[in-house]
């Protein structure tokens, strides 16, 4: 099974031994887990060394490794240059993708995100109606912005009417910050196995941004990340400690309808990345968008 790891003590080696990934502290081992089945690794501690070995393995797996600051946001992301046996031909159709293709990505990117958001607030007993009723405005790439409009009604009812989503803050955003983390290390992996390029977007073109595409695919996932830190506010308040994590971390896991069984997050992003890297090369779009969980589920996370 997939698996994050997070990195959040000062101190500690990370080395490769045997198809492991090792953490060491002081020269003595501390754990280890299979390479195999790390889908990304966090790393929070400012001590923390990571041998060249280790790092060239998890690049191998596709595995990425994510640098966060103080405030959990990531800061570096370190990603394979390969990912995919068709890589280059898949990348040139991802670059030459045509306009009104992207706005029907980004079209049903946003609906799925709304459909999501909407979901998220029927289960935890808010009033769903008026975001459910959003969908229907969502233009081709989204030209009024409907996906704003969505978050204005979505946030209040979802964290509380003095809510205000702050990247830099250290209240409830900073377990934001965490899950989103988490989300983005996940989708990351995602596209760069489907041949695809993180930084060129569909949406989200900050130059500075160096994965944009995982932005775009990230959306619709997002509110599971919400549910779970309203479910851990009301439990334990905003503390990170390592139970937050470890309840942040297992989202990857998560079961989703797509199609006509149940798969995991992790797998759902891929499905998803992987389909539209067919989408680019064939000029004509089919989305794997997963379908929001039952209401007994989304209302258990964090919980």
């Amino acid at each position: 099974m997939d698996q994050i790891i997070d990195i959040a003590t000062d101190g500690r080696h990370l080395s490769r031994d045997r198809g492991f990934l090792k953490v060491s502290e002081d020269g003595a081992e501390v754990g280890r887990i299979p390479l195999d089945q790390i889908a990304g690794v966090i790393v929070h501690a400012h001590g923390t060394t990571c041998s060249a070995s280790l790092l060239t393995e998890l690049a191998d797996r596709g595995a990425p490794v994510v640098l966060c600051a103080a405030n959990h946001a990531p800061r570096s992301v370190l990603m394979p240059l390969e990912g995919h046996h068709a890589q280059g031909a898949r990348l040139r159709a991802q670059w030459q993708a045509r306009t009104p293709l992207l706005k029907q990505v980004w079209k049903q990117v946003v609906v799925a995100k709304i459909d999501m958001q909407a979901a998220a607030l029927k289960a935890v007993g808010e009033v769903h109606g008026p975001v459910t009723m959003l969908r229907r405005k969502v233009t081709s790439g989204d030209t009024t912005n409907v996906e704003a409009q969505a978050a204005r009604l979505y946030w209040p009812l979802m964290m509380g009417s003095e809510f205000r989503r702050d990247r830099a803050a250290s209240d409830t955003n900073a377990l934001l910050n965490y899950g989103y983390t988490v989300l983005r290390a996940a989708t990351s992996r995602a596209v760069v196995a489907a041949g695809l390029h993180p930084s060129i977007g569909v949406h989200h073109a900050n130059r500075g941004n160096a994965f944009a595409l995982a932005d775009d695919l990230m959306e619709p996932f997002r509110p599971l990340v919400d549910c779970a830190v309203r479910g851990l506010v009301a439990r334990n308040g905003v503390q990170i400690d390592t139970e937050a994590k470890q309840t942040l971390a297992r989202l990857i896991a998560l079961d989703l309808q797509l199609g006509n069984g149940l798969t995991p997050v992790s797998v759902a992003l891929c499905k998803l990345a992987t389909s539209l890297g067919q989408s680019f090369e064939t000029g004509k779009l089919a989305l794997a968008l997963p379908a929001p969980p039952d209401p007994l589920t989304l209302a258990g996370l964090g919980a």
